[in-house]
């Protein structure tokens, strides 16, 4: 990709930005909250540990729909980081295969000299996904990709100390995305005059989506988003520990906030999880949940 297509990541209409993340809200909601216990059950019934995804990079297909309250109780804090990363990790792998699917069907498309009625229709769907102005391509091509496995745990866990925060549980969100119009749960000793609010979302796949639509959209991470691209172009793979320079923006501690993330990938191995893949599923687990 040359140097001037990256100039033209530049404008953003958010009108549908998170179209698809509302749809979850018209789901039937009859979610159940299971308590930690139940969930280190379901996962040992269906042999799901992560010693096993570091070695064999195979995930289970469990998708759960809400946190454990019990899980800010569990005292041993290797036992509650892994709880919280084997109940996230399928969520955000199943949000990148979205993508690289998109992403394949992307390229297929600009591989023909002629698209047809289906191909220009879903195009004009994904130029509103992504908030693309003018239906550019090349902006498309560089919103339109994955955000490694590693640095959105890494996010997730310092956003909601591991699974524990607030806004976490009582809202389902992951990485505290600020909203300044529709629901939200307004911080803890807000100052009056706050404008902002914390999204949240009726289940936790909503918030991955949101999340990944955000990095992939908004202007504050277009610096991300370029070097990711320049990544494959060389044909390298997406390293976290590189892109999480970019993510300086995304707190108010800015340069700190980096160093964190960066530490808590380091000490926590989580670029073991970079290239694992989701199993397909055999049991509707996700309909069990």
């Amino acid at each position: 990709m040359k140097g001037e297509d990256y100039k033209l990541d530049n404008k953003l209409i958010e009108e549908h930005l998170y179209e698809d993340v509302l749809e979850f809200e018209d789901l039937p909601n009859n979610t159940v909250r299971l308590s930690a216990a139940t969930i280190e059950q379901l996962f040992k019934d269906t042999k799901y540990n992560l010693n096993d995804v570091r070695k064999e990079k195979l995930v289970k297909p469990v998708a759960l729909s809400l946190l454990p309250a019990e899980i800010k109780k569990i005292e041993n804090t290797k036992k509650r980081k892994d709880l919280f990363i084997q109940i996230i990790l399928p969520l955000i792998i199943k949000e990148n295969n979205y993508i690289k699917a998109d992403r394949k069907k992307l390229f297929g498309i600009l591989n023909k000299n002629n698209n047809t009625n289906l191909e220009k229709k879903w195009l004009n769907k994904k130029f509103k996904q992504y908030g693309v102005a003018n239906r550019d391509l090349s902006t498309l091509k560089i919103r339109m990709d994955e955000v490694p496995v590693s640095m959105a745990i890494a996010q997730a866990a310092k956003e909601t100390g591991w699974g524990t925060s607030r806004f976490a549980q009582e809202g389902n969100a992951l990485f505290g995305q600020w909203t300044w119009s529709g629901e939200g749960i307004k911080p803890a000793g807000a100052e009056d005059g706050t404008t902002h609010k914390v999204m949240k979302f009726v289940v936790l796949q909503a918030s991955v989506k949101a999340y990944q639509r955000n990095l992939n959209t908004h202007s504050t991470y277009k610096k991300f988003r370029k070097a990711r691209a320049e990544m494959r172009d060389k044909k390298k793979e997406l390293d976290s520990l590189i892109l999480t320079e970019y993510l300086d923006k995304y707190a108010e501690t800015g340069k700190d906030y980096v160093r964190i993330l960066q530490q808590i990938i380091k000490q926590n191995q989580l670029t073991d999880f970079d290239n694992a893949k989701l199993l397909p599923s055999s049991l509707e687990l996700e309909s069990l949940i």
